[in-house]
C-alpha cells in the first residue's frame, strides 16, 4: 500500500518545547505532507491532555457515554477518521510517558478502540487504521533496552495493533543513548525518520 494517499494521525508526547521529540515530531509531519499524506498533529502536553483517568471517567467506561472530557472526544474523532498512527515520544523508565499512556486509556474506550460482539466478545474497533509508526527515543543503549523489555514499543505494536487487525503494519524508530548521541547523529536519525515517513 506504499503511495497511497492517507490521513495521519501524530501523536507527540514530551513537555519541552525544544527538545528533539519536537524536532522528530515536526519532521515527521513535513515529510508526510510532502509525500502527500494529510496530516493532524496532537501535542499532548501543549494541549494540556490530563493523564489520570478521572473517577467519573471509570465510573462511565462502560455505560452509554464513556467519554466526558470534550478535548478527549475531538480527539477520539480523528482517531476514528485516520488510517494511520504515527507516536513520537521519549521512553521514560521502559515505558511511555503517563502522558501518552492516559491518553491511550481516555480515547481507547468501549466503542471506539475495541467493540463487543453479540456473545460479548472483544472485536478490534481500529480496523481503518492501516499503519502504526513509533518514533521513541532512549537514554539507554540499545542492547539495555532489549534487555530489559521495550514496554513502550510492546504497548504499541502489541497490544494496540491488536484493536486494530493483523493486516495493519508497524514500523518502529529509536534513537537509543540519546543522551551521548552527538549532532551528526541525531541529523541522521531525523534523515531516517524523512524517509521512512516519506515511504510510509
Amino acid at each position: 500500500m506504499a503511495g497511497d494517499a492517507l490521513k495521519v494521525l501524530v501523536v507527540l508526547a514530551h513537555p519541552n518545547d525544544d527538545s528533539f521529540n519536537h524536532a522528530v515530531a515536526e519532521t515527521a509531519r513535513r515529510s508526510l505532507i510532502a509525500a502527500g499524506h494529510t496530516v493532524d498533529l496532537l501535542d499532548l502536553y501543549a494541549l494540556g491532555v490530563r493523564a489520570a483517568m478521572s473517577t467519573g471517567e471509570r465510573t462511565a467506561y462502560h455505560g452509554d457515554q464513556p467519554v466526558l472530557d470534550p478535548l478527549i472526544a475531538e480527539h477520539i474523532a480523528l482517531v476514528r477518521s485516520v488510517e494511520a498512527l504515527v507516536f513520537v515520544y521519549p521512553t521514560w523508565w521502559s515505558a511511555l510517558p503517563a502522558i501518552l499512556k492516559g491518553w491511550l486509556e481516555r480515547v481507547m474506550v468501549p466503542g471506539v478502540g475495541f467493540v463487543f460482539d453479540d456473545s460479548g466478545k472483544v472485536r478490534p474497533g481500529l480496523k481503518h487504521v492501516r499503519r502504526i509508526v513509533g518514533i521513541s527515543t532512549y537514554g539507554s543503549p540499545r542492547l539495555y533496552v532489549r534487555a530489559i523489555n521495550d514496554n513502550g514499543r510492546r504497548t504499541l505494536t502489541r497490544a494496540l495493533r491488536l484493536i486494530c487487525g493483523l493486516r495493519t503494519r508497524c514500523r518502529w524508530l529509536g534513537l537509543y543513548a540519546i543522551d551521548t548521541a552527538t549532532a551528526a547523529e541525531r541529523t541522521t536519525f531525523l534523515k531516517r525518520v524523512e524517509r521512512r515517513m516519506r515511504s510510509l
